[in-house]
């Protein structure tokens, strides 16, 4: 058996031999960086799952992405927000994701064309997730779920959405490696600030793309913000984090608060990884695993009946 990490150190070297001389995507103009981000996440999308039904779809006005796994149960759904910085990336590059989230937890999984930055930054992107939301089909029970700066908005969304108090809130909210603030001093910006992979610098760049600095004490901009009682209200979640990644510390710190207030919420560490392992699930079994686990999770908290989920808490602990 392989040891933690010598998996994504094989991956690496298999990048630098494949990436270099590519360039950093945030110093290029935004549709170049797209363009790359296109390219470099495709060698991810071989050998995936099969599904009974993977068609292209317009949702609220937006392309989008419906995939239906073998194992659908017929009863939920899961809005997919795709990570990329709040700037790159689209369903295109997380089909595999989609696909292996949506075997993982016996579900569809929409994933769909949010608008991004810098041509559009907070709140744009933001309300596109609310649309989707919003237009969502009733028939099923649906979650919502994103990767870095997808579960950002995620996050941001189920924040606004009770606040609003006037719509159902998603049964649970699936949060992969996510951005949660804009703290660049913390413990993993610091030990992770050259990668490998995401840097500090890139990530600080992304921010700027996406929001200003006078606007990052909104907690629908960095979810850190917000207060505890509209912490504690959020659906059930589960987290995970990767520990060679310059965002560890975001989602430590969002899940000490979530404990410190009672909830239960499931979380995983998991080691000798890097910020965006899981869009490298056809050659890494630890992407593999983590989309298991989370369907472990989602599954869990659907049993016991998504947003009604006291019991279900006290049970755990």
């Amino acid at each position: 058996m392989s040891s933690p990490g010598s998996n994504m150190a094989a991956i690496l070297d298999r990048l630098a031999r494949e990436d270099a001389g590519l360039g950093d995507p945030t110093l290029m103009s935004s549709q170049h960086a797209r363009t790359l981000a296109e390219l470099t996440n495709a060698r991810w999308n071989a050998d995936l799952p099969e599904m009974a039904e993977a068609r292209n779809v317009i949702h609220a006005g937006m392309p989008a992405r419906w995939v239906v796994p073998m194992n659908d149960r017929g009863s939920d759904a899961i809005l997919h927000v795709h990570g990329g910085g709040w700037a790159l990336c689209s369903p295109q590059t997380h089909e595999g994701a989609a696909r292996r989230l949506a075997v993982a937890c016996a579900c569809p999984v929409l994933t769909f064309d949010y608008r991004l930055a810098p041509e559009a930054p907070f709140p744009e992107g933001l309300s596109d997730v609310l649309t989707a939301w919003r237009a969502r089909d009733r028939s099923r029970r649906w979650s919502i779920g994103g990767d870095s700066a997808g579960a950002n908005l995620s996050l941001a969304a189920l924040l606004a959405l009770g606040e609003a108090g006037d719509e159902v809130l998603p049964a649970a909210g699936l949060l992969f490696y996510g951005v949660y603030g804009a703290d660049f001093q913390t413990r993993s910006y610091i030990g992770n600030a050259d990668g490998p992979g995401l840097t500090r610098a890139r990530m600080m760049r992304y921010w700027d793309w996406y929001a200003p600095a006078a606007s990052r004490n909104n907690p629908l901009v960095a979810p850190l913000a917000a207060t505890d009682e509209a912490l504690a209200a959020l659906p059930p979640l589960h987290l995970n984090a990767a520990e060679l990644d310059p965002l560890l510390s975001d989602t430590e710190t969002l899940v000490a608060r979530l404990r410190g207030l009672g909830r239960n919420d499931s979380y995983e560490l998991v080691p000798g990884v890097v910020h965006g392992f899981m869009q490298m699930g056809s050659a890494l079994p630890e992407a593999r695993d983590a989309f298991e686990r989370a369907g472990e999770a989602f599954q869990e908290i659907i049993a016991w009946g998504g947003r009604g989920t006291e019991e279900h808490r006290r049970r755990k602990t």
